[in-house]
């Protein structure tokens, strides 16, 4: 598992801007956390965060959702 980062843009935020969104929050993390704590796994842009009916966030549902898109996209043998 290596970390990844589902995020939810806010309405002003156009779809073009992504990709430089994307860099920003990677550079954020690389110059203030250690190298383990990195986004390796990228970073996804998703319309909602899955929850709870107590407002925890289902992090099995983002989980299995990852690992479904990797199965769809085959392994890197």
């Amino acid at each position: 598992e290596v970390p990844k980062a589902f995020v939810v843009k806010a309405p002003s935020v156009g779809a073009e801007d992504e990709a430089a969104l994307a860099r920003q929050m990677q550079k954020h993390v690389e110059d203030l956390k250690a190298w383990y704590k990195w986004i390796a796994g990228g970073i996804e842009f998703i319309d909602v965060i899955p929850k709870s009916p107590s407002g925890k966030i289902l992090r099995r549902m983002l989980r299995g959702k990852e690992k479904e898109k990797r199965r769809q996209t085959g392994s890197k043998l």
